[in-house]
């Protein structure tokens, strides 16, 4: 199953809820951990979305240019 960031965000949510009611400071810190650890997969995959984004639009730019250069000239 590949990782969405819905599904990194709803188990960064998950763990802070969990973090503000543990009564225990390890499983508080533990659950702080795995939120920062969510966050941090979240913030990845949306880097490599926006990377993504940018590189098709770069492509097809690129792809408008040539289809444009290749027509042959009208006068």
């Amino acid at each position: 199953m590949a990782l969405t960031r819905e599904y990194c965000d709803d188990r960064a949510r998950d763990a802070a809820e969990a973090a503000s009611l543990a009564t225990l400071d390890n499983v508080r810190r533990r659950e702080l951990r795995s939120e920062a650890a969510w966050r941090e997969m979240s913030d990845r995959i949306r880097q490599t979305e926006n990377a993504r984004s940018i590189r098709e639009a770069q492509r097809r730019a690129e792809q408008a240019l040539i289809a444009r250069e290749s027509q042959p000239a009208t006068d």
